[in-house]
């Protein structure tokens, strides 16, 4: 008799949603950071202008709590480093509860 698997989208929603959202911080703070070493602070590229929308208001949290030694263009990178590791204390304390999906490994 086949075994029936849970749904691994939707059983795994919470889970799914921190990872996605702290990427997609992570990663926009990579291209924003490499986008303004072509593009001016102003200009109106719309992906340039997107990136700066989506990385704005975590930026300024962590402009906050960064020394003021490190120049400013060099914020969103920092601002990476903190989304990739809050991703994986995310995925550690998911997978703690059984909250994250596994290998499919029995």
């Amino acid at each position: 008799m086949a075994q029936t698997q849970p749904d691994f989208f939707w059983s795994f929603l919470p889970y799914w949603a921190v990872a996605y959202i702290l990427a997609m911080i992570g990663w926009t703070a990579v291209g924003r950071f490499m986008m303004s070493a072509f593009l001016p602070p102003d200009s109106p590229n719309y992906i340039f202008r997107f990136f700066r929308l989506l990385t704005e208001w975590p930026l300024q949290a962590i402009a906050f709590i960064t020394p003021l030694i490190l120049p400013p263009k060099f914020l969103p990178l920092v601002l990476a480093l903190w989304a990739f590791m809050l991703r994986y204390v995310a995925h550690v304390v998911f997978a703690n509860y059984g909250m994250a999906p596994g290998l499919g490994v029995s």
